[in-house]
């Protein structure tokens, strides 16, 4: 204890006179060397953090929902005010080939879903926005309704959102459904705009020969020319447990089309792949 006592005495002692060596000042190699090192403990813990069970998604969540706000406000768009815990904000363009007129599409998923958006090549732009947990059955899948003109939502009936979500789901043919029926719709206004809200059930029929019963929400709405739905299913087995996630899919819902301007991709431009357009 005597000499901890002498030693803390001393290193006083020699303070005061400025007798200890000096601590140099970080060159610029030692400042890239510490920055490597914060850089690979930020790696580190985004490993750990996904070994514990905690996503690189939800871990960059807030700095997504900040950059979605700032299209939406670009486009003089109503922004998210708050997404519930565990989802995650979408903002995606539908129709930046020649082929298809350009929509703006904004839901809301759950964080581990995977998300799949159109693409294009020489033909056109093919294929749909959506997003899903698919090993499980689980979709939110947007489908465009061509040929029907623009439609006022609330003076629409219960065969009307029939109709719209049966020609969604039956997009590969009519044979792959049966027994299909709408539950409820409820009219929901969001600005100037309506969506009706349908709760629905059918058979899936699969090219192996079964038959698997599916629940789903969907939102439908018009814009622009045509109808648009985000149908939202799972098998009916689990339902019961996804409905609730299936339900902020469907009422997050936004689809605009007035003022949404992008340079569409010129096909015969042998460099289009690498000047696809982004959201302005």
């Amino acid at each position: 204890m005597l000499r901890l006592l002498l030693l803390v005495s001393t290193l006083l002692q020699c303070s005061a006179f400025n007798l200890l060596p000096k601590i140099p000042t970080p060159t610029k190699i030692d400042q890239t060397q510490n920055l490597d090192r914060r850089q690979a403990l930020t790696s580190s813990a985004i490993t750990m953090a996904g070994l514990f069970g905690f996503s690189s998604q939800a871990m960059a969540f807030g700095g997504k929902l900040k950059s979605v706000n700032i299209q939406l406000s670009a486009y003089g768009l109503p922004q998210i005010s708050s997404v519930p815990d565990g989802f995650s904000p979408l903002l995606e363009l539908y129709g930046t080939g020649q082929n298809r007129d350009t929509l703006l599409v904004e839901f809301q998923h759950p964080s581990d879903w995977v998300v799949v958006k159109p693409n294009n090549d020489v033909n056109g732009e093919d294929g749909t926005i959506q997003a899903g947990e698919y090993a499980k059955g689980d979709t939110a899948t947007f489908f465009v309704w061509d040929g029907v003109g623009k439609k006022k939502i609330e003076d629409q009936d219960k065969d009307f959102f029939a109709s719209a979500i049966k020609k969604a789901i039956s997009q590969k043919g009519d044979n792959v459904y049966q027994d299909f029926k709408v539950i409820n719709v409820e009219l929901q206004q969001h600005e100037a705009q309506t969506y009706g809200l349908v709760d629905f059930k059918y058979v899936l029929l699969t090219g192996a020969g079964f038959e698997v019963e599916r629940r789903g929400v969907a939102s439908v709405t018009s814009e622009g020319n045509s109808v648009q739905v985000l149908w939202c299913a799972t098998i009916a087995a689990r339902f019961k447990k996804t409905k609730e996630q299936l339900r902020v899919c469907a009422e997050s819902f936004r689809v605009y089309a007035d003022g949404i301007k992008v340079n569409k991709i010129d096909y015969n431009d042998k460099d289009f792949e690498v000047k696809k357009p982004a959201l302005k």
